[in-house]
């Protein structure tokens, strides 16, 4: 099975769990875990931040960075498909008790964007305290922010006087196509969350990185929303793993899903070519477009072919550790072939 439905769907690779297998741990709940300790120091350091504190999912992550800078009634900017308002439950409603103020993605996180859609604290509004800046962002095809769009998003935030969070599940993949650090792209943000159970591959976790007081705080919430872990070294492990051993492969995965995205180029479906989305620079994610999405997924996965119908015609692949050369071949022939036969 060539499995492009998300990079979540990574196992662990044989060297990653003979890391797990001989983690050190303790009782991370008392800061006495060395595994996450560690872990936890040398994120820090990646992204320039004074602290960082490790997290069961990156839901928890943003939820918990949402609480940190506002308060009940607050309203939050972000990008329409951002994954923290569209899928993490409701949960900025319904634990920070926040509204989203939704900035179309077609409008880019622009100055004039930012600026009309920020609310005053007047005695009607919901006041304005908080933009959250999705990089990579997964709807909006993988699209990579580089250092220069980050600092001037930063920049315009700040003279708004907004507190700044950066959802950088994928910021891994963000470094490794602007080929700016990881430290470049946090700078200036209050606080960032990154994953590792995504492009580099470990079954589980998170981490949000900030300023020390902000990161104490953030272990009192996360206690509070039931994330206290006790020996929780062996999945940080894991991370640290995927930190140190599986960062530089990134560009590997962009790479495949260039392939990819040439190939379904050069396919014709109903007379026509295919419509075909990558982002420039490439990333992880290839869109592409036909008229009858969800049956042509269907038809895929009898082919032994799995990807996601995201809606209106159009199918997300996600290219990850665990995709070769070879699936990129095979599936963009098994998908010629499904359309050979959708099309009749």
């Amino acid at each position: 099975m060539i499995d492009l439905r998300s990079d979540t769907v990574t196992t662990p690779t044989p060297e990653m769990l003979r890391a797990m297998t001989a983690a050190e741990v303790g009782d991370d709940v008392y800061g006495e875990d060395p595994s996450i300790n560690r872990l936890e120091e040398e994120v820090a350091g990646l992204l320039g931040k004074e602290a960082a504190v490790f997290t069961p999912s990156g839901s928890m992550a943003n939820q918990i960075a949402i609480r940190l800078h506002t308060r009940p009634g607050d309203s939050v900017l972000c990008e329409e498909g951002s994954h923290t308002f569209a899928y993490e439950a409701g949960a900025g409603a319904a634990l920070s008790g926040v509204q989203f103020d939704l900035i179309p993605f077609s409008e880019r996180l622009s100055d004039e964007a930012v600026r009309s859609r920020f609310r005053a604290d007047g005695l009607h509004e919901s006041p304005s305290t908080l933009i959250l800046v999705e990089n990579t962002h997964n709807r909006g095809r993988g699209r990579a922010l580089a250092r220069q769009e980050t600092q001037r998003i930063v920049a315009t935030a700040r003279a708004l006087g907004l507190r700044t969070h950066c959802d950088g599940a994928r910021l891994w993949n963000a470094a490794a196509a602007t080929g700016d650090s990881e430290r470049d792209l946090a700078a200036g943000f209050d606080t960032v969350a990154v994953c590792f159970s995504k492009g580099l591959g470990a079954p589980v976790g998170s981490a949000l990185a900030g300023s020390r007081e902000d990161v104490e705080r953030a272990r009192k919430v996360r206690k509070r929303l039931g994330g206290g872990m006790r020996q929780a070294g062996f999945l940080a492990a894991a991370a640290l793993y995927g930190v140190r051993q599986h960062r530089g492969r990134l560009s590997e995965d962009h790479r495949r899903a260039a392939a990819l995205a040439q190939g379904l180029a050069e396919l014709v479906h109903d007379g026509r070519p295919l419509e075909v989305d990558i982002p420039e620079p490439p990333t992880n994610m290839v869109y592409w477009r036909v008229d009858n999405g969800q049956d042509v997924i269907e038809r895929l996965r009898q082919k032994g072919v799995l990807m996601n119908h995201v809606g209106h015609g159009w199918i997300r692949a996600v290219t990850h550790l665990q995709i070769s050369d070879s699936d990129i071949h095979d599936a963009v022939l098994r998908i010629r072939d499904v359309l050979l036969v959708s099309g009749n």
